[in-house]
This record gives structure tokens, C-alpha cells and sequence, in this order.
């Protein structure tokens, strides 16, 4: 049984533990509100560039783009985010588990696909499995802003626009509520329901074509898209973060608990243990 000293100081030791959990969570919670407001006011400006776009391929003129088109797949790019930091529960083991099973699933060779990596986690997960990665950026802002990601966004479509790949999908964490976030598995490109998110009948006067008008909104509708899952996903790391922070307080009081019955009966068979020897002293006295 470890001593009354050794028992003190492991209560002592979570204690500080739980305090510095305790604090994390509530920065957490503060940095999840946030980001939860930062997702929802892109979601507007997000909304417009599909209405437009989808009012243009939606319409009857002979407006086209590579974007819009599917083609065979040769080669497949992955964009993931993670996060940049640990203690975050299991945020990036999820989204890592569905592309290594996707790639497994799809991929005989990797030849076959590229990654394009958001967030440290990530990166050295690949990197440590020789996996090819195309593009990264590390060290992305808990509150990002577009141009902290712009370049890497506008390579990755125009990777697709020049045939460097031929699809696009994106892995990230979707936030649900501040409890639930969900793996999403989606494809940016080809952008093949465009013309369902908008109507032939708005009233748009396009200066100087529609076509001009898609070269340009497309891409900055893809970029948007890729942006918006980032946001998404900041928000559902910090929500997964709190989480984890609250997990580890809620055990550290459990231990806690613990300790401190396991200390107090080892104190009370001390005390009495003494009691026992100065009675029996006393009685060899007599």
C-alpha cells in the first residue's frame, strides 16, 4: 500500500492537474463559440456565389467549364484537416481513419492520388506513412481568416483546372452541436449539383457574358467551399477540445475521490495502529 506522503502528494498533483483541465475547457468553450459564429456568418456570402453560379449553369445559354465537367479519373486529390495541437479527444484519428480507408478502398498504388494537408496532426500522420502530399499549411489560426489559406486554396483548384487531378473530395470534421461532430466526406470537384442551387428565372443582368462571369465565380466558389469546411472544422475542434477537457476534469475528480478514501482509511489504520501500540505499552508497564 503506498505510504500516507505518497497518497498526499498524487491528490496534490491531480489537483493541479484538474485545475489546468478545468481551465483549458473553459478557453475551449470561449474559442468554440467563436468559430461556431465565424462558420455560420460565411455561410451567407457562401449561399450567394451557389445562387449565382447555379443561375448561370442552370440557364439555357451555352455557358460551359471544366469545373462542371466530370472526367475520367486518373488521378484523385484529398484535402484534409486536422488540427495543429493534441488534446483534442479523437478529432483527428476519426477524419485520418476514413482517408486511410478510402484510399485502401479506391487506390492500388500512390501514383493514384495526392493529399493536400491541413494542420500538423495530419501532415506527420502522412508523412510518417510515406503517403504523397501535394500541398500543406500548418499552423492555421484557431479564428482563420481567407487570406491565411488563399494561396493554398487557389493551387488546389487550379491543380484541378490544369489536369493535375481530376476530382477533388475533402475530409474534415462537420460541426454538429458542441457535443457532435461528424466525419463528412465530400467532393468539390467536379461541382456536379450546381445547377440544382439556383434558378434560370433570376433576375441577374451579367456584364459582360455568363461565361466571363462562371470563369471567374467558380473558382472563388470552389476556394469558398474549401474556406467554409475550414471554419466548419475549427469549430468542431474546439467543440472537441472542450470535450476532451472536460473528460479529463471529470476523471481527475474521480481520482481524486479516490485517492482521498484510499488516504484517509491508510490514515485511519495509522492512527490506529499507534493507539494499538501505546495501549499494549502500557499493559507490559503494568
Amino acid at each position: 500500500m503506498a505510504s500516507l506522503r505518497d497518497l498526499k502528494a498524487r491528490i496534490d498533483s491531480t489537483k493541479k492537474t484538474k485545475q489546468i483541465t478545468g481551465a483549458m475547457e473553459m478557453v475551449s468553450a470561449s474559442k468554440m463559440g467563436r468559430a461556431e459564429r465565424n462558420a455560420k456568418g460565411f455561410v451567407p456570402y457562401s449561399d450567394k456565389i451557389q445562387q449565382v453560379v447555379g443561375s448561370i449553369a442552370n440557364s439555357h445559354t451555352d455557358v460551359s467549364h471544366p469545373m462542371l465537367t466530370k472526367r475520367k479519373v486518373n488521378k484523385t486529390g484529398y484535402l484534409i484537416i486536422t488540427s495543429d495541437k493534441g488534446l483534442v479527444g479523437a478529432y483527428n484519428s476519426h477524419v485520418l481513419r476514413d482517408l486511410m480507408k478510402t484510399i485502401e478502398e479506391r487506390h492500388n498504388d500512390p501514383s493514384e492520388y495526392t493529399l493536400i494537408v491541413m494542420g500538423s496532426k495530419g501532415f506527420e500522420y502522412c508523412r510518417r506513412r510515406n503517403l504523397p502530399i501535394g500541398k500543406s499549411i500548418l499552423g492555421v489560426a484557431d479564428q482563420p481568416e481567407y487570406a491565411e489559406i488563399r494561396e493554398l486554396a487557389s493551387e488546389t483548384v487550379q491543380m484541378y483546372t490544369d489536369g493535375e487531378i481530376d476530382e477533388l473530395i475533402i475530409f474534415h470534421n462537420h460541426y454538429v452541436s458542441a457535443i457532435s461532430q461528424v466525419v463528412t466526406q465530400k467532393q468539390l470537384l467536379p461541382i456536379e449539383d450546381i445547377a440544382d442551387l439556383g434558378n434560370a428565372n433570376s433576375e441577374y443582368e451579367y456584364e459582360p457574358n455568363e461565361q466571363k462571369i462562371l470563369d471567374v465565380l467558380l473558382p472563388q466558389y470552389a476556394e469558398s467551399l474549401i474556406f467554409g469546411a475550414l471554419l466548419d472544422a475549427k469549430a468542431s475542434e474546439h467543440a472537441a477540445s472542450m470535450t476532451a477537457m472536460k473528460s479529463a476534469t471529470d476523471n481527475a475528480n474521480e481520482l481524486i475521490d479516490d485517492l482521498s478514501l484510499a488516504y484517509n482509511r491508510a490514515r485511519q489504520a495509522a492512527i490506529t495502529q499507534e493507539i494499538t501500540e501505546i495501549v499494549g505499552g502500557a499493559a507490559a508497564l503494568e
